[in-house]
Order: C-alpha cells, then sequence, then structure tokens
C-alpha cells in the first residue's frame, strides 16, 4: 500500500421482554410498558456480530446488525430502482474524466450522543478524511485498531485507486483517483462504508482505549448504541436528532437466536416481531399463518462451494474441476431451498445485466469427475473437509444440508468428504486463516453493479485481504475484470466478464450453485421494515400499528 498525501485545503440475555423495556423507563407501570413495548421492534437474529464497524468484515450477519441502524454513507442504494442516491453528500460532481469526485455535505447532520460520548460538533469534512484515511493508510494510528483488516475495500483495490482525499471546507471533500473506474460510487454506498466521527476518535486516543471505536459505535444513522450481550441481544434507541427525521420507533432490539425452530418459534408467540433469513421449509409453514407477512424478493446472492487452492490437491485445477462435476444443483435446490431458488453456472445472477448465457453449460457427471480424478493420480480418491457453515443466510439456508448432498456424490468416485462445523466467530476466524479444503459459503450483493461479485470473491487482492476463500490468483481474471471497470460501455464491460467467466469455468477455483429468492417474515402489525435487494435490513420508516 503507498503513502498516499493527504491535503488539508482549509456504534438477551435472556431477559423477558418486559425486563429489557424497562431498562430505559424510570418507572415501569402499566401504562409505560405498554406504550414502550408498541414503540419496541424485536428482531429475531440468527448470530452475533463480529464487530460494530462493518468496514473490518463482510459477514452479512454483522452487517444487518450495524451498518443501516447505526450510520450512514456518503451516497446509498435506492432499494427499488438500484441506482446511487444521497445520504450524508447532498450532491456529488464527478468530473469529465471521471478522476475526481466531489461531495457535498449536508449541515448540521448529529453523532449520536450516548453515556460514552457527547459531540461538540456536526459532521464535517474531517470525519470523510478520518474514515477512509484509516482504511488506506497503514501508517495512520487507527489503522491497526480492530486487526488491520479491510476486506472489502482491499479486496476492491481502495489503496491503490484513491490516490488524495482533499478537504476543501467543512462541507466539502473531494476524492481523486488513479484511474477511471466505473464501480466506484456503487462501492462508496454500499455498507461497508460507514462514516465514523473523528471527534469521538480523538477523545479514545486520550484515554487509550482506541479499541472501542468498534465496541461502543458512534455514527449519524437513526439508532444509537444502547446495549450488547454477546449471543442474547443487542439494544439500540432511538436517535431523536436523526437528520433525516426521527424514526417512528423508540428502540430496536436484536434477540440472538442461531437455531432457526426457536427463531420461528418466537415469531409465533410474539417474543419477536420480525424473522430473518426463515428457511425455506418455513416459509411455506408460516404462509399458512393468516397473522404473519411474507415479503418475497429477488435478490442478487449467489451460494458457492469454494476450494482452497493453497491446500494439495485443491492447488490443482483439474481435481478442482473433477470436484465440480459431483454437484448436482437440482438435487441441493429440492433438498436445501425447496424450490425457492435458482441453479447457478454463473457468479452473477440472471437479473444482472453482465448475465451471459454463453458461460451457463455446467453439468453433473460423475463419469467425468472419476475420469479426471484417475487422470491426475487419484484413482484411490482422497479425504476431504468441507466447511458448512452454521448459520443461515439468503443465499444458503442450510450449508450442512447442501455438505450432506455433496459428500454422498463424493463417495461415489473414491472421495471421503468429512463435514465440519464451529460457532460462527470460530469459523470465520478459521476461515479467514485459510485453514478449510474447502467451504460452503455464499455472496449477497451489496449494490447492482457485478463488480460487486467479480473483485470480492476471486480477485488477487481480495485473496490477500480474505473475501477470496479461494485462495486463487490468476492475472488474466484480475485483467479481465479491471479492464470492465476502465469503460462506462455496458456491452464493452459485459465482453470482459464473459471472459472472467471463462476463466472461472476453466480453473475452477469455486463452483456456483444456487441464486436464492430472498425472504422476510415480520408480525401482520409492522410495517414499513426495509428490505434491501442488495443485503441489509433497515427500521428507521418501521412502525408497529394495531397488534
Amino acid at each position: 500500500m503507498k503513502n498516499n498525501p493527504l491535503i488539508k485545503v482549509t456504534l438477551i440475555f435472556r431477559l423477558g421482554i418486559t425486563a429489557l423495556l424497562c431498562l430505559s423507563v424510570v418507572a415501569c407501570g402499566k401504562n409505560n410498558q405498554a406504550v414502550l413495548a408498541h414503540k419496541t421492534l424485536l428482531y429475531c437474529s440468527e448470530g452475533s456480530p463480529e464487530t460494530f464497524n462493518p468496514q473490518l468484515v463482510t459477514s452479512g450477519t454483522t452487517i444487518d446488525a450495524v451498518s443501516q441502524q447505526l450510520y450512514n454513507r456518503l451516497v446509498k442504494i435506492n432499494p427499488e430502482t438500484g441506482l446511487v442516491v444521497s445520504d450524508l453528500a447532498r450532491k456529488v460532481i464527478v468530473s469529465k474524466d471521471a478522476m475526481r469526485y466531489r461531495f457535498y455535505l449536508r449541515k448540521d447532520v448529529e453523532f449520536h450522543s450516548t453515556k460514552y460520548f457527547t459531540p461538540t460538533r456536526p459532521l464535517t469534512s474531517e470525519d470523510i478524511l478520518f474514515t477512509f484515511s484509516r482504511i488506506l493508510h497503514l501508517d495512520h494510528e487507527y489503522n491497526m485498531v480492530g486487526g488491520g483488516l479491510y476486506p472489502f475495500f482491499n479486496g476492491m483495490g481502495f489503496d491503490t485507486l484513491i490516490e488524495q482525499i482533499i478537504v476543501v471546507d467543512d462541507l466539502t471533500i473531494e476524492f481523486r483517483l488513479s484511474e477511471p473506474q466505473a464501480s466506484f460510487l456503487a462501492n462508496m454506498a454500499t455498507d461497508f462504508a460507514v462514516i465514523l466521527s473523528a471527534e469521538y476518535a480523538e477523545q479514545l486516543i486520550t484515554t487509550d482505549q482506541k479499541e472501542l471505536i468498534d465496541q461502543l459505535p458512534i455514527g449519524t444513522g437513526p439508532f444509537k448504541f444502547n446495549e450488547y450481550k454477546r449471543d442474547h441481544y443487542i439494544r439500540y434507541n432511538a436517535h431523536k436528532n436523526y437528520w433525516d427525521g426521527q424514526p417512528k420507533l423508540e428502540q430496536v432490539i436484536y434477540d440472538i437466536t442461531p437455531n432457526n425452530s426457536n427463531r420461528v418459534a418466537k415469531l409465533l408467540t410474539k417474543e419477536c416481531d420480525v424473522l430473518g433469513y426463515p428457511s425455506s421449509a418455513d416459509v411455506e409453514f408460516l404462509k399458512q399463518k393468516k397473522d404473519i407477512d411474507i415479503v418475497e424478493s429477488v435478490s442478487m446472492n449467489v451460494s458457492y462451494w469454494a476450494f482452497n487452492t493453497n491446500v494439495p490437491p485443491f492447488d490443482n485445477a483439474n481435481v478442482r474441476k473433477a470436484l465440480s462435476y459431483v454437484v448436482d444443483r437440482q438435487a441441493i435446490i429440492d433438498a436445501v431451498y425447496f424450490n425457492h431458488a435458482e441453479p447457478a453456472s454463473t457468479l452473477v445472477p440472471p437479473s444482472s445485466w453482465a448475465y451471459s448465457e454463453e458461460n451457463t453449460d455446467v453439468e453433473m457427471s460423475l463419469e467425468k469427475a472419476r475420469a479426471l480424478l484417475i487422470q491426475e493420480g487419484f484413482a484411490e480418491g482422497f479425504e476431504m473437509d468441507i466447511w458448512a457453515m452454521p448459520v443461515q443466510r439468503v443465499y444458503n439456508p442450510n450449508a450442512t444440508k447442501m455438505a450432506e448432498i455433496l459428500q454422498q456424490n463424493l463417495a461415489q468416485v473414491g472421495v471421503k468428504a468429512n463435514i465440519v462445523s464451529y460457532d460462527w466467530g470460530t469459523f470465520r476466524k478459521k476461515l479467514a486463516k485459510g485453514e478449510h479444503d474447502s467451504v460452503l459459503i455464499g455472496w449477497l450483493a451489496d449494490n447492482s453493479d457485478p463488480d460487486n461479485f467479480y473483485r470480492p470473491l476471486l480477485s488477487c487482492a481480495a485473496a490477500f485481504s480474505g473475501s477470496n476463500r479461494s485462495a486463487w490468483c490468476n492475472d488474466d481474471y484480475d485483467k479481465s475484470i479491471l479492464n470492465a471497470l476502465t469503460t462506462p460501455d455496458p456491452e464493452i464491460r459485459k465482453e470482459y466478464y464473459k471472459q472472467a467467466e471463462k476463466l472461472i469455468y476453466e480453473y475452477s477455483p469455486l463452483v456456483p450453485i444456487a441464486h436464492a429468492l430472498r425472504y422476510q417474515v415480520h408480525r401482520n402489525y409492522v410495517e414499513d421494515v426495509e428490505f434491501n435487494p442488495y443485503g441489509g435490513i433497515g427500521f428507521f420508516q418501521a412502525y408497529k400499528g394495531q397488534n
């Protein structure tokens, strides 16, 4: 990473619900309890966040818990159109050569005031400068805080793309790029590109507590951090001075319940108002309940089987190709998704403008798998691990069941597969260290640009930053996806992505399996939960009607 010049011109424990609600009421009388309960939304979450700073991870569990509740970005994605629109920046001016992006900030945007921080000023350009300097520069005093890894940004090559960040004045800041890049604004609109408080960071330096910036968060979002008990609950309070208007809810409580059956039970007994990531089987069951509403969305996602190309025999492309032939997509869609998905032959789903049917010739063939393994000297087969993530995500509602189907097919070609899993935190840590042979995981795109699939999942930069679970690095692949970014013409870009898909098919660092429909389930008295097809969930406009 080069040292770019910076120029300055002028964030339950199984308490009962009532007990949780009473924590913020002086006297828990019946009237107070009733009012607060009506203004409190309980969300059944599948896991604990790894951090309260989404810049540090690519986990959807963390994104759902943190990004849209606590923070804003300079720009954001309109969930209905997929277009980039204003957020903290009221206006963006792009130079003719697409090398300079000037962001004009909104006035009087207030940061959260909490028991651990009271801001003395509104948002300024200094906060934008601090946020991205931390990510981009190794010598920044906050760069290594939280581990020093910023997987999304590193995978997208932000360190070499952004040459300068210029503070023009308190409400104007300019990003200067090393080259034009068609996806820059879309990437700035993702749930990773949240804005932090420079003033809070300075306070933590004076108390020698810099690590708290990612544990006790401060943002500008519609809700502010109140309390967290790992693996039990998170409680947020309304940010009543939110720049875009006061939230309709007083509290949002995340009830962390990893077991899917328990989450469904809580929804049915009104211990939760909203359920994230129901299994496909549960969707069919819940459709029969008159007091339950189900929202279905076409989602930009893919589930895949990635091979660790740093570990033999998965460093052999023909072995990987052989294993790709054992994937019975239709059996997986029947058993895992209950037909609420479509087979995936490419990284991007058919709803993407970059999708091409030219790269869809995939098949299941145990004969071809066996022949390739014999050719590569594995006539007697070998033993391997399949890591199955322990949480449900929209792209993979049951990784263990998927692994069992693969395990059965692998046995038919002489490969003994062991299914491995851990708790979610341990799983991700070990995965990041590359301790896996192979892993069943997936990706939910953060915006509509195909670059959001191709670079984070398979680029050389992403192999080093961690989001590339194959650790595969191919110069021709990188050249194709980078060429796609240098032209604004979608048809030319599409041709480069076709080349990238051919290389994925040829070298098989991963095997696309399915593109799933996304579901969000809530009690019928819950209104206006923002259900974003590009990931994340928002409660700013949400409220509870007649119960």
